[in-house]
C-alpha cells in the first residue's frame, strides 16, 4: 500500500502526518512556524518534519508516494513554487526544490482551502459526492470547490477566492482592498466586530456582563449572552446568520454542489447558529420546481483537514501526472 504525507502550513504551527490511500490519518506531529524567519528555514522545516513522521509511523521513503503541502496563498503548481503566503514571508518560494534537497519525494502545493475540501470530499462530509464546497469560517472565509472530483481553482491557481466575492456594496473595508465583501460579515472575525458594536450601543446588556468575565471579546460571546436571554446579543446572531446565509446561497447558485459543507470554529456553537443558518440559506437559492437540492453538512475532518486533504492532493497529483512534470 502507498502512503502520503500531507503537511498543513499554518502562521502559527507546521503541522505534518502520514495518510493512506482511504484518507486515514496514521499519525501526526507539529513544530512551531516561527514565521518572522526566512522562508528557506521554514521550507526546510517542513521537509524535516515529513521525513520525522515517516520513521515515526514505522515506513521508509520508499513507502511514501507522495508529499503534498497545504498553504495559505496562492501556488504555482507546475513550477513547484508558492506564489506568495499572506502572512508568511514567502515570495515566489521555490517550494518543491527546497522540500526534495531534505527529502527527495514528488512534491504536490496547494491552497489551504483547497486542501480542506478535498479531506471533506474524500473522507469527511462530502464522502461520494462527486461536486461539493467546502466554506471554512475563520479569522476569513475559506472555499475549495470541487467539481467532477477534482479541485476547481482556475487558470491560475488562485480561483475559490469566495471570501471576497462582494455581498454589501461599499460595506466594511476588507483586507484585500475591496469593500463589503462576504469575509467582513461572515467570518468569526466578523461576528467578533459586529459583537463589540452590539455591546457598545447596548451598555446595559449581558454582552458586556460575558465580555467582563470572558476578558475579551470573541466568538462565543453573543451566543452565551443569548443563553441568558440577552436580547442584542440575538439580535447579533440573527444579523450574523442573515449575511451568513446569503453568501452560503450565493455559492450554492453558484455551483450548485450536491453537498455545501460548513466548517470552522464557530459551528462548535450548535443548533443556536446551525438551525437558523441551515433555515435560511435553504429558503434562498434558486431552485425551481422539481429541481434536486443542494444537502447542507458540517465539516467533518476538523483540525486534521489541512494534513488529510494536502496528502490526499499529493495522491491526485501522482495519479493524474501522467508525463512526471506536476510534482
Amino acid at each position: 500500500m502507498a502512503y502520503y504525507v500531507g503537511i498543513d502550513l499554518g502562521g502559527t504551527n507546521i503541522k505534518a502526518g502520514i495518510v493512506d490511500g482511504d484518507g486515514k490519518l496514521l499519525n501526526k506531529a507539529s513544530i512551531k512556524t516561527n514565521a518572522q524567519r526566512p522562508m528557506e528555514e521554514i521550507i526546510h522545516d517542513m521537509g524535516s518534519l515529513a521525513a520525522r513522521v515517516i520513521e515515526e509511523a514505522g515506513l521508509k521513503k520508499e513507502d511514501i508516494a507522495a508529499i503534498g503541502i497545504g498553504s495559505p496563498g496562492t501556488p504555482d503548481n507546475k513550477a513547484g513554487v508558492l506564489v506568495y503566503a499572506g502572512n508568511l514571508p514567502f515570495n515566489m518560494a521555490p517550494m518543491r526544490k527546497l522540500i526534495r534537497e531534505v527529502i527527495d519525494l514528488p512534491v504536490y502545493i496547494d491552497n489551504d482551502a483547497n486542501c480542506a475540501a478535498m479531506a471533506e470530499a474524500i473522507a469527511g462530509a462530502a464522502k461520494g459526492a462527486k461536486d461539493s464546497v467546502t466554506i471554512t469560517l475563520g479569522t476569513g472565509v475559506g472555499a475549495g470547490v470541487i467539481i467532477d472530483g477534482k479541485i476547481y481553482s482556475g487558470f491560475n491557481q488562485a480561483g475559490s477566492e469566495f471570501g471576497h466575492t462582494v455581498l454589501v456594496s461599499g460595506g466594511v473595508q476588507c483586507t484585500c482592498g475591496r469593500k463589503g465583501c462576504f469575509e467582513c460579515y461572515a467570518s468569526a472575525s466578523a461576528l467578533v466586530r459586529m459583537t463589540k458594536e452590539a455591546a457598545e450601543a447596548n451598555p446595559d446588556s449581558k454582552l458586556n456582563e460575558v465580555i467582563a468575565q470572558e476578558g475579551k471579546v470573541n466568538g462565543k460571546i453573543a451566543f452565551i449572552a443569548q443563553r441568558m436571554g440577552d436580547k442584542a446579543a440575538n439580535d447579533v446572531i440573527d444579523m450574523y446568520t442573515d449575511y451568513l446565509a446569503d453568501g452560503l446561497a450565493n455559492a450554492i447558485n453558484t455551483f450548485m454542489p450536491e453537498v455545501l459543507v460548513v466548517g470552522g470554529g464557530i459551528c462548535n456553537e450548535g443548533d443556536p447558529l446551525l438551525i437558523p443558518m441551515q433555515e435560511k440559506t435553504m429558503s434562498r437559492p434558486f431552485f425551481g420546481p422539481g429541481v434536486k437540492k443542494t444537502r447542507i453538512a458540517l465539516a467533518q475532518m476538523g483540525n486534521d483537514a489541512g494534513i488529510v486533504g494536502a496528502a490526499m492532493m499529493g495522491m491526485t497529483c501522482v495519479r493524474d501526472n501522467i508525463d512526471g512534470t506536476a510534482c
